[in-house]
């Protein structure tokens, strides 16, 4: 079995110019196809990893697609800035190395679980993400502390024993934090006494029983992600995501400061990157995406090296129907998986317009797909919707 070509295509979604993914088809001369996604959806970055698709596609035509680590190390080596690359390079890899193993798992009538080793569980437990967009099928912003404690509620009538809430996104006026806080490294009260304002609200009203997820989007520093957490680990923090930008040093000064597990991931690439934080045991949840980490040849490695050091998973998920789909297969089959990311843009139409089929979990807990296959592929309307379409032969 060859590939013959590759169709890449930038989407955008419907009323939402803002979501960007970017995509791949991968053809082969048995008829097989298989579906990939660069998880580079959300913020800059979209156009980048669509053309990175482009340039790595040429490099794997006439290949045969169930050689999969042969074609990661050629993706990997051969292209100068593969080694020790960043976001576009690895997200690039992960949609190809992600619809070779649709391809894969097809050929041989089989879910991609199969491949990967069994499935250890049928269901997987899933928290209810970002809820300080709502939790609706639109975008809405949590400014006010009954807003939180509102989106909190609703998630949990629905079934969900766990939660995922940025609560220093939003100030009260509805204004992002980001600009006026750029260069402060310590907060003053005010910022401090709003988080745990937010914080003891929505606890008190889940009540013990609800897991609280606390995310940072890696915007305070180290001081002030260390100040953040002390005030709330006292209301049951499950743990502390991305609580300032990445790096091993000081992932584990804020590990050794605070009493509760800290987690990091997402803007991590590859085995080689992980090593430093599994090595220290700064972090104790690992967030691989695996649309831009290197795939499911690279993400199921690092799951691997994970396990050695009694550290969880949670994959990343932040993208199309496609990336949620290939998540649960790797989720199902690793023994330290801990809990699944169900964001709340997948609630929405826009997004939900790229897959076949609408994935989505029922009273918290996802099921893993039984077809052929990662168990979902790109819908028509992606094919006629793309702001930007490469036929690579």
């Amino acid at each position: 079995m060859k590939i013959t070509k590759v169709d890449v295509m930038l989407l955008e979604g419907e009323n939402n110019p803002s979501w960007r993914p970017a995509v791949c088809r991968v053809y082969t001369d048995e008829g097989i196809y298989g579906d990939g996604e660069a998880a580079i959806a959300y913020c800059t970055g979209a156009p980048a990893a669509y053309s990175m698709i482009c340039d790595l596609a040429k490099m794997i035509i006439g290949m045969d697609p169930l050689d999969n680590e042969v074609m990661w190390d050629k993706m990997y080596k051969n292209t100068f800035w593969g080694q020790n690359g960043g976001p576009i390079i690895f997200a690039g890899m992960s949609a190809l190395d992600i619809a070779v193993w649709d391809i894969k798992a097809k050929h041989f009538n089989v879910p991609l679980y199969k491949l990967l080793g069994g499935k250890k569980r049928d269901k997987l437990r899933s928290y209810a993400s970002q809820l300080q967009f709502g939790w609706s099928d639109h975008y809405e912003m949590a400014a006010k502390t009954e807003e939180y404690v509102e989106n909190a509620k609703m998630a949990m009538d629905e079934g969900y024993d766990a939660i995922k809430i940025d609560f220093f996104m939003f100030d009260r006026d509805g204004r992002k934090f980001n600009n006026e806080l750029e260069s402060v490294t310590l907060l003053k009260p005010y910022y401090t006494q709003l988080i745990e304002e937010r914080v003891a609200a929505v606890r008190e009203a889940i009540g013990p029983n609800v897991d609280i997820i606390m995310e940072n989007h890696s915007f305070p520093d180290a001081n002030s992600a260390v100040q953040l957490g002390r005030i709330v680990q006292k209301y049951g923090i499950f743990y502390f995501e991305e609580p300032n930008t990445p790096t091993p040093k000081t992932a584990k000064y804020i590990c050794e400061k605070l009493q509760m597990p800290i987690a990091h991931g997402e803007r991590l690439y590859t085995r080689w990157q992980y090593a430093p934080y599994f090595e220290n045991q700064s972090i104790q949840v690992i967030q691989p995406d695996i649309g831009n980490c290197g795939g499911v040849t690279e993400a199921k490695k690092i799951c691997d090296m994970a396990h050695v050091y009694d550290v969880s998973v949670q994959a990343h998920v932040c993208a199309s129907p496609i990336s949620t789909a290939v998540a649960l297969h790797l989720e199902a089959v690793i023994p330290n998986f801990c809990i699944h990311e169900h964001h709340v843009f997948n609630r929405h139409q826009y997004n939900k317009n790229f897959g076949k089929l609408d994935l989505q979990p029922v009273h918290g807990y996802f099921t893993v797909p039984e077809t052929p296959g990662i168990g979902n592929e790109l819908s028509e309307y992606c094919f006629e919707h793309y702001i930007a379409k490469t036929t690579v032969k």
